[in-house]
């Protein structure tokens, strides 16, 4: 009987909303809970956000204004992507409903809620659909932790696409928005290692209206608020954090040619990230390293961070970088790395400039990124109503994602360690969004509270890094204008805090909660930040390590280790003796677990071969090992595409990058890693003879593997004459060259 009056109430909201000045959606600097709420807030939050009309219905609904489509399941954890989208955006006023993993070969499968009144969003989910379903030697997988029994085949290749443009056929004219991590690293022509060819930008693949990139939710709310107070999509091409189809250069913006900024061929000295924050600090990247902020006799202070704001006034203010278009970076691999690394040097909020990049008639156009997130919009955002627990779709399957991550907060987000190979950085950003402490205590204690199956132990608290909580460069302006790849490579810039006391105050105040019997630390350490606070490190390994604490060395040898932008293995080494010091205090035996990457750019054979000399002299044997992954835009995946290094200036007839490339190379380094498994041991063997070390094949304590048997060396000459399967060994052999004959030996 009440379904009439709600209806017609609706339709007077509805009619409300539209008076709503539109100076309200636009001031400037406005944070995620300054905007109007929507009229639809009367709805209230739904105890699950809808996947059926049915329970539309039941919430009153006759329509979304949202819906959100994802390759996972859906789960109502702030750990997973869809659920903080479509929180944040309830809690702005909007209905949002979530179409989770839908039969993508089927168009009505898009159809299930309806219309939606404002837009489809559309993601992948929390991983990259292509790294979800292929192994690095690119082979199917056969499972999907994002799926309920670990089901694999959920979700197709490309996933972005397939779902634009099935919601584009549901629904023709409805917007469709593409964001996550798979469309955020695919924003510009990128290497595609699956397909081993340049491909275009997903926005321009997908054709979809608008593509959101890095963390969505400041562009997502401003985006959402503007079409609910009737402006247009196609007319939206200022939002921070967003790239659109243009046909030409936006207006009032001043442009540079790209090689302007970084003239490939032409070796110019890096220009200074610290110049033109004041007199003071005009100098150069390598004398700022050398120098120490004022009164360095004063301890470093770590503040809250405040509202993050870009330097007005500024050479890149207004200006955007137009790349060499998309025809010429497919073709010329050096124009490839010249776009990816023009591209890296724009990733700092407060001084990068917009990107420009032709397709034919059409052009793309990136803003710069987003603004991050403060201390109290971070709260916000993880303070809203999550179940914290799957959809009751999904009764008591078990989805493995989950199950990792039920017991864990997350308390910060981005990662300033820049390495080559991960995407955390360009993805969330060097700047690091905290917390508050009573924020994350909240969590906890909700999580003790309502969880089913909890027993007191908290799984993790950490984030990308585990240890960079609340760690922020020491001067705001450097901050802001700095364009350095890492601010811990080569060493940990000196204006870059390292006191942990706040993450020890949180990491005590936690443990002493009722209920809560141990907190571990899972996430990832860095351990060259954390040898600088003795205090920390001494706390951590007293009261949050399990037995076991995994590290990331990622290898043991300067080549690699600098492609890498990695610490060297003297970090490693006083990390451990302080672990091992604070391990026997406590009267804890516990140990180190180091995680190496293999087939990485920069890697030789050698390098491989120290490594595992390495691991044999500690008596380390690695059960699992991971090949080098060549994820879209990141550094190390333009080394493996161009064999060009993007972290120095690119040159055609500069430094050529060695690359384990093909399946037999890449398995040959593997296989050294895994030097204690007889099922690699003669091809170790035919390895170690090809490259003149002969002396590392027998019984003695400096040998990696053993001599072959009768047995076995009957076997390889069986084998022998059936060729290689049409793999090359070697990708650019003149890289390969070693010291002739023998394997560095470390003392």
């Amino acid at each position: 009987m009440a379904r009439p009056f709600i209806r017609l109430f609706i339709k007077l909201m509805s009619n409300l909303a539209c008076e709503t000045p539109m100076s309200d959606y636009l001031s400037p600097d406005k944070r995620l809970f300054d905007y109007p709420k929507y009229w639809a807030e009367c709805f209230g939050p739904a105890p699950f956000l809808p996947m059926s009309k049915a329970e539309m219905e039941q919430l009153g609904w006759d329509s979304c204004d949202i819906i959100l489509v994802t390759g996972d399941a859906y789960v109502d954890h702030p750990s997973f992507g869809m659920a903080i989208i479509g929180r944040l955006l309830e809690a702005q006023g909007f209905r949002v409903g979530i179409i989770a993993q839908p039969a993508w070969e089927d168009v009505d499968a898009f159809k299930v809620l309806g219309k939606p009144n404002l837009y489809f969003g559309v993601t992948a989910g929390n991983m990259d659909s292509m790294i979800n379903r292929y192994t690095a030697d690119r082979r199917l997988r056969h499972d999907d932790a994002y799926t309920p029994g670990n089901v694999g085949g959920k979700r197709p290749d490309r996933a972005t696409l397939i779902y634009t443009q099935r919601c584009k056929q549901a629904f023709k004219g409805v917007p469709v928005i593409i964001g996550g991590i798979e469309a955020s690293l695919r924003r510009i022509a990128h290497y595609d290692y699956w397909s081993e060819k340049v491909r275009r930008s997903m926005l321009v693949e997908s054709k979809a209206d608008l593509l959101i990139y890095g963390n969505a939710e400041r562009p997502l709310v401003e985006v959402s608020q503007r079409l609910a107070a009737g402006e247009n999509i196609a007319t939206m091409r200022d939002v921070l954090g967003t790239a659109v189809l243009v046909k030409q250069p936006l207006p009032g913006w001043r442009g540079k040619d790209s090689t302007d900024l970084d003239q490939p061929g032409h070796i110019d000295p890096i220009p200074s990230p610290y110049a033109d924050t004041s007199a003071q600090q005009d100098m150069t990247c390598n004398a700022a390293n050398e120098k120490s902020p004022k009164n360095t006799s004063q301890p470093l202070q770590i503040k809250p961070m405040a509202a993050y704001k870009p330097v007005r006034g500024k050479p890149w203010h207004l200006t955007y970088a137009k790349l060499p278009a998309f025809a010429t970076v497919k073709a010329d691999p050096v124009m490839y790395a010249h776009a990816s690394r023009v591209m890296h040097h724009e990733t700092n909020p407060g001084c990068a400039r917009a990107l420009y990049q032709e397709y034919g008639p059409v052009g793309l156009w990136v803003n710069p990124p987003a603004m991050p997130l403060d201390t109290e919009e971070m709260d916000y955002v993880f303070a809203q109503p999550y179940a914290r627990v799957p959809h009751p779709i999904y009764k008591d399957k078990k989805i493995p994602a989950y199950e990792m991550i039920r017991f864990s907060v997350n308390i910060m987000r981005g990662c300033f360690g820049g390495c080559s190979f991960c995407s955390i950085t360009e993805h969330e950003g060097r700047i690091i969004q905290n917390r508050s402490e009573d924020s994350i205590i909240q969590e906890v204690e909700a999580m003790r509270d309502k969880v089913p199956g909890f027993t007191g132990v908290v799984s993790d608290l950490g984030g990308p890094t585990a240890n960079m909580y609340r760690l922020q460069c020491q001067d705001p302006k450097v901050e802001a204008t700095c364009r350095r790849a890492s601010c811990v490579h080569p060493t940990i810039c000196s204006y870059m805090g390292t006191d942990h006391k706040p993450l020890i105050s949180l990491y005590r105040r936690t443990r002493n909660l009722p209920g809560i019997k141990k907190v571990l630390i899972a996430s990832g350490l860095r351990y060259d930040l954390a040898i600088r606070d003795p205090e920390y490190v001494k706390e951590l390994v007293t009261h949050h390590v399990g037995g076991y604490l995994k590290i990331a060395p990622e290898h043991t040898e300067e080549g690699p280790l600098a492609h890498m932008l990695k610490p060297g293995m003297g970090s490693y080494n006083k990390f451990k003796r302080m672990f091992d010091k604070y391990s026997k205090e406590a009267g804890k035996e516990q140990y180190l677990i180091p995680y190496f990457i293999s087939a990485h750019p920069g890697t030789r054979d050698i390098d491989m071969v120290n490594l595992a000399l390495w691991l044999k002299r500690n008596k380390f044997r690695l059960d699992q090992v991971q090949n080098f992954y060549p994820s879209p835009m990141c550094n190390a995946t333009t080394m493996y595409h161009t064999e060009l290094n993007p972290l120095k200036k690119i040159s055609r007839d500069g430094e050529r990058v060695s690359i384990p490339r093909g399946i037999r190379q890449r398995r040959l380094h593997k296989a050294i890693l895994r030097y204690h498994d007889p099922k690699n041991w003669q091809t170790i063997r035919d390895a170690l003879a090809t490259m003149g070390l002969h002396k590392l094949i027998g019984k003695g304590p400096d040998c990696l593997v053993p001599a072959a048997t009768p047995a076995e060396r009957r076997q390889t000459v069986s084998k022998a004459g059936k060729g290689k399967q049409g793999m090359t060994r070697f990708s650019s052999p003149k890289n390969q060259k070693m010291q002739p004959g023998k394997a560095r030996q470390r003392r």
